[in-house]
């Protein structure tokens, strides 16, 4: 983890406070009272996580875009596959709480298959996929305690 940009860190743990702030408003009722009287209920878990989880899952898919941007050959295969996590926000997500915490956890377990993929091929830097691996079980379990706990 030593090779990681210290701002792709800095960026990437950060982007996890919604996610940790979802679980947060889940499991403590102050945290859930005072977000519901100054923020609103988008900010509370469930809806904080199903719409940020969203978000980034689809945002994804234009970062692993730009990976297949620096493929030689068959770059349409990766451009094509690149386009999967926002497919699967778009399809997927958005039926109900439950079931779209699911299909949410299940599309960034997909996005480490994706992200090997882009590693594989070296199109990904190096630390790629050990940084995604440890951002990928942060969020995955954030939406199984708010789903299951």
């Amino acid at each position: 983890m030593r090779a990681v940009p210290h701002a792709v860190m800095l960026l990437g743990l950060s982007g996890l406070l919604p996610f940790f702030w979802g679980v947060a408003t889940h499991v403590s009722p102050a945290a859930f009272d005072v977000t519901m009287s100054t923020l609103g209920p988008r900010f509370v878990a469930p809806f904080v996580l199903l719409s940020y989880g969203s978000i980034i899952l689809a945002f994804m898919a234009g970062v692993l875009w730009g990976f297949a941007s620096r493929a030689q050959h068959s770059a349409w295969v990766f451009y094509a596959v690149s386009v999967i996590p926002a497919l699967w926000v778009f399809f997927l997500v958005g039926d109900g709480p439950t079931s779209s915490a699911i299909y949410l956890g299940l599309g960034f377990i997909g996005l480490l298959g994706l992200d090997w993929l882009f590693c594989h091929h070296k199109l990904a830097p190096i630390w790629w996929l050990p940084f995604r691996v440890m951002l990928t079980v942060a969020v995955v379990t954030s939406l199984a305690v708010v789903t299951f706990g």
